[in-house]
């Protein structure tokens, strides 16, 4: 999975590590229930913020939340939300379901 942003095509993925810090950065709730406001479509900017945040560090990216408000993300806001919720579910699905 990837995501461009200011042109440049970078890895994403929420390794173990990844979503530890992203556990850590949310306000309020869990993993959990971060997943659940994604399958209900209720997810806030913040979210999406957070998971793109810690996929993106998960590929490598040593940048912050602080480096996405002026960045262009190629697709807007709408890829950013589809990244992050297939983010989730790669984390989250059995091996044999992230594979399809």
């Amino acid at each position: 999975m990837a995501l461009t942003l200011d042109g440049v095509k970078h890895d994403c993925r929420l390794t173990l590590g990844a979503l530890a810090e992203l556990e850590a950065s949310l306000k309020t709730g869990t993993l959990i229930e971060l997943v659940e406001r994604f399958e209900g479509q209720q997810f806030s900017t913040r979210d999406v913020l957070a998971v793109i945040v810690a996929g993106l560090r998960g590929g490598g990216w040593s940048g912050g939340g602080q480096d996405l408000l002026s960045a262009e993300i190629n697709g807007g806001p709408l890829e950013a939300a589809r990244v992050a919720a297939e983010l989730l579910v790669r984390a989250f699905a059995l091996p044999e379901e992230a594979q399809t």
